[in-house]
């Protein structure tokens, strides 16, 4: 599996496991105070990282280590 699918079903199971069940249960048991927020928060930063993982961060390369090797000589 790519990082793209596996960030792919991260995504989706935040929303529907969040979406569906962690605040329907919230809204079910009184909507008060709103404790789902830090659910939300603390996964959501997950998701960011494994976003910045999939979209941003590139392999090093042989090539990289070399071009760092002849710097340091």
């Amino acid at each position: 599996m790519t990082r793209w699918h596996r960030f792919r079903s991260d995504v989706v199971a935040y929303v529907v496991i969040n979406g569906a069940f962690i605040v329907g249960i919230w809204a079910l048991t009184g909507s008060g105070y709103f404790w789902p927020g830090w659910i939300l928060a603390a996964w959501g930063m997950g998701l960011v990282l494994a976003g910045w993982d999939v979209f941003f961060r590139r392999d090093v390369t042989d090539e990289d280590i070399q071009r760092e090797l002849r710097k340091i000589r």
